[in-house]
């Protein structure tokens, strides 16, 4: 009986590959045809660029400080969805949720029309000296906006499997709110927020759309990465494939050290 119950999951486990492999293969091809396209000579010319090296430095710079800005007030708002039982709560979180489903372009126009000259916050920022499109900060919170999404729903998903009971303890010995927060809650959900750290960072290191609309493709002052990729492309195909194969490279490295820590979103110890 157990051998024919064998059989069978066997055989429909090799029936989801034969049906699953058009998709992998369409997944698996671009990658696998810019390691066949790029030669070692090729990427290490690639990596001694000026352009390549100055907007990978600017890529790490900007995504860096998304990321920092999305886990400084992303965490405490991603607690309160978590724990918010309101219908104002489910509404925030689909709004919140918009940029995953919205195109690029879209977003980088809203951003224009929010934070541009003639935007809705224009007058106010212009008042205190600020001009937010087309420069460095531009180019951040485009990536805070595309990117944040990703941590709150990771963060959101990690703070509702926490174990009460731990909190229920911690208030029995009289611990404050803020106290529970720090030294019960967030040790609890560490893998679920780092993971959701490094998918916001991954996000944001590799955002076009909204970054080209929002920030323009200066070099030294808001071409990331992927913008010079997009650049060079139009003069040397060659170097431009070189620098997606190294993006590439560390797009899959902060893809296994988030799937590492999402094998247990709430951080518990089993």
């Amino acid at each position: 009986m157990k051998s024919d119950e064998g059989q069978k999951n066997l055989a429909s486990s090799g029936l989801g590959w034969i049906l699953g492999a058009p998709l992998f293969l369409i997944l698996f091809l671009p990658g696998f045809a810019l390691v066949l396209s790029a030669g070692l000579s090729k990427v290490w010319a690639a990596f001694l660029d000026p352009a390549f090296l100055e907007a990978a430095f600017l890529s790490v710079t900007s995504s860096t400080m998304a990321m920092v800005l999305i886990l400084l007030s992303g965490t405490p708002l991603a607690w309160w969805l978590a724990r918010s039982s309101s219908r104002t709560s489910r509404w925030i979180e689909l709004i919140l949720d918009l940029p995953i489903i919205l195109p690029p372009a879209v977003v980088g126009i809203g951003l224009l029309q929010a934070f541009g000259r003639s935007g809705i916050m224009g007058e106010l920022l212009a008042a205190v000296g600020l001009n937010l499109p087309f420069s460095f900060m531009a180019v951040v919170l485009a990536q805070v906006v595309i990117a944040a999404p990703f941590f709150l729903r990771s963060a959101t998903v990690a703070f509702r499997n926490a174990d009460r009971d731990l909190e229920d303890v911690a208030k029995t010995l009289g611990h404050s709110p803020v106290q529970i927060f720090f030294s019960v809650v967030l040790p609890l959900c560490r893998r679920g927020l780092l993971a959701g750290a490094l998918l916001a960072w991954a996000r944001a290191l590799g955002e076009f759309g909204a970054t080209l609309l929002f920030a323009g493709n200066m070099p030294g002052v808001t071409q990331t990465l992927p913008l010079a990729i997009f650049s060079t492309l139009e003069r040397d195909v060659h170097l431009a494939i070189a620098m997606s194969l190294l993006l590439l490279a560390l797009a899959l490295l902060l893809l296994a050290l988030m799937r590492r820590f999402e094998k247990d979103p709430a951080g518990g110890n089993r």
